[in-house]
């Protein structure tokens, strides 16, 4: 008998979904085995798996028509398919996902040493999706880090990156079709449906970028029964699965993924407008100009709340929770509680919609009513109400008084605003703590308040380019793998990617992160001093030199550099000449002379 977990689901999570889960339970029963049985849809999570349930299951089935997350399943065999083909060959589906499930062994059988799948094997063909909610640092770098480790352990590997910004190299019939296993290094929601009936085997991207050969080894070995390096494997995955739940802060990461491209295209028509009529384009009535503010500040910046409040009620309840994401984050906009009402909406819009979802008990025949007409009109009618008479009224106060302080604020009072930012962004440098700074400074875009966003930028390059420096004047801080790093940490300073620090923090964090929040924070500082502007929230050093995009350009360049040279500085007297450099630097040189 084996122990089998199962999900279901299609788009509104009813009849496929629902039709599935019922043959699925009664073959798998019929054959001898026991299951348990997850269906999704539009209406939210029933008989929801327990980590208990998890734990013991041989195999993981993934019948599904939509995306599922599969951080959970971290170290299980997963088998992929759609509702339809669990529908019409059931039991082909679960004798092929058994296929994969761990081969028992008596204990007189099992060896004291590695087992033989362990050994090295011959090369493999692999595919793997990388994805993260902006799919841009951490997407790209869980990329390279399974091809290095491929490439390491002799084996191929074709990686799509999925993002924000779209699918690129994406994976083809022909490279599925081949694979010996799918690799899936994502936090965010992936499509697994296309790899029906291939060993998927799901990770994070963090662990994919720190252990990638680790992830490549378990995805080949995972039909193997257990073993002390499978479990650690899982162990690492569990722990790497707990630090993803952050809850409301994951939540709100959704909605600004979503939310970016609206306010990078409506701020670069505002800048680009500005560089062709000024300061008072939109007062140039049927002039390009004109028309530019409209398209970027009356129609994109007029947007990107209700976007932001949708999403984050979408990562909440899914999508019975966009439309009362979207009224609660227009009438935020509307009702002049902006980016903060937007945030206060899309959370209320999330959780009720799914305290209805779980609450609301309907007749079989009548549960397709659920998401298209009980949920979202019972909750965006609560969700309006609130707004206007309980909710808009004191966050519009409160994002007033935050407006009129920020406008009127003295050069003191500027700096120390910038010195708090930028040590937020250099902190944990792409973590909760560097969002939440980037969050605040991209929310006040639609006040017009445009200082915060050039403090956060330039703090967020100057991790990077400081490291990069140091490397280049004070080698003997540095071995020879992070004097490698320097070059491809300027490009990714310069393109506001403030990861690229991340390889050199984690090799001395005690004497490095100090050495960055100190570089960021006078960055940040010289920034809001000098009132730099900035109207779009990426882009880096690429994005400043857009005609428009930032003001006082030169001394935001001179903030940049300097912050920087505090960055470099600050390693040179923290940081610890590195034993291992003078070997490294004398095989460098041995390279050069050679």
């Amino acid at each position: 008998m084996k122990r089998i977990v199962a999900v279901t689901a299609c788009p509104t999570g009813i009849a496929h979904t629902v039709m599935a889960s019922e043959a699925l339970r009664k073959t798998a029963q019929a054959l001898g085995h026991q299951i348990h049985v997850e269906t999704q849809g539009s209406a939210g999570a029933q008989h929801v798996l327990s980590t208990q349930e998890i734990a013991s299951a041989d195999v993981v089935i993934l019948a599904t028509d939509i995306g599922v997350d599969m951080a959970r399943f971290a170290g299980k065999p997963v088998y992929a398919t759609r509702t339809s083909e669990a529908i019409r060959n059931t039991k082909g589906v679960i004798e092929a996902a058994l296929t994969l499930a761990p081969a028992e062994s008596s204990p007189a059988a099992m060896p004291n040493t590695v087992p033989e799948a362990s050994a090295p094997n011959t090369a493999k063909q692999l595919v793997a999706i990388t994805s993260c909610p902006t799919g841009i640092a951490h997407t790209f770098m869980a990329a390279e880090g399974l091809q290095k480790a491929a490439k390491s352990l002799g084996h191929s590997i074709k990686v799509e990156t999925q993002g924000s910004v779209g699918a690129q190299n994406q994976l083809n019939d022909d490279d599925i079709a081949n694979a010996d296993v799918v690799i899936i290094a994502a936090d965010t929601k992936v499509d697994t449906a296309r790899f029906a009936g291939k060993p998927v085997y799901s990770t994070g991207t963090k662990q994919a970028m720190h252990n990638g050969r680790e992830v490549i080894q378990a995805a080949l070995t995972q039909p193997v029964a257990a073993s002390p390096d499978y479990a650690d494997a899982v162990k690492r995955a569990k722990a790497e699965r707990s630090e993803r739940r952050t809850g409301p802060y994951k939540h709100l990461m959704t909605g600004v993924s979503y939310m970016l491209p609206l306010v990078v295209a409506g701020g670069l028509a505002i800048a680009l407008a500005f560089a062709l009529g000024g300061i008072n384009a939109g007062d140039n009535e049927g002039t390009l100009a004109a028309a530019l503010i409209q398209i970027g500040g009356g129609t994109a910046f007029a947007l990107f709340v209700a976007v932001l409040s949708a999403f984050i009620a979408y990562s909440i309840a899914d999508r019975p929770g966009i439309a009362p994401g979207l009224v609660g984050g227009m009438l935020a906009q509307s009702l002049g509680a902006g980016f903060l009402g937007g945030i206060v909406s899309g959370f209320l819009a999330g959780y009720f919609t799914k305290f209805l979802a779980e609450r609301i008990k309907l007749p079989a025949n009548l549960e397709g009513l659920k998401p298209v007409l009980i949920l979202p009109f019972l909750s965006t009618i609560t969700v309006g109400l609130l707004m206007i008479y309980v909710i808009a009224p004191p966050v519009q106060a409160v994002l007033n008084t935050l407006t009129g302080w920020l406008n009127s604020m003295e050069s003191a009072n500027a700096m120390l605003l910038g010195v708090i930012l930028g040590a937020m962004m250099a902190f944990d440098m792409g973590g909760p703590v560097n969002k939440a700074a980037y969050a605040f400074a991209v929310g006040l875009l639609a006040s017009q308040i445009y200082t915060p966003m050039a403090a956060v930028m330039a703090a967020g390059m100057t991790p990077p380019l400081g490291l990069a420096i140091a490397a280049f004047l004070f080698k003997d801080r540095f071995d020879f793998e992070e004097r490698e790093a320097r070059g491809p940490a300027l490009v990714l300073g310069i393109s506001f990617i403030t990861e690229g620090a991340i390889p050199f923090a984690a090799k001395d964090p005690l004497r490095v992160i100090p050495s960055l929040m100190l570089g960021s924070a006078t960055a940040a500082a010289l920034s809001m001093l000098w009132g730099v502007q900035l109207l779009v929230p990426h882009g880096g050093i690429f994005a400043a030199l857009i005609p428009g995009a930032v003001t006082n350009l030169l001394l935001y360049l001179v903030a940049i550099v300097a912050g920087a040279v505090v960055t470099a500085a600050a390693i040179y007297v923290l940081k610890r000449p590195s034993a291992a450099a003078p070997a490294s630097q004398n095989r460098e040189e041995k390279l050069v002379t050679a």
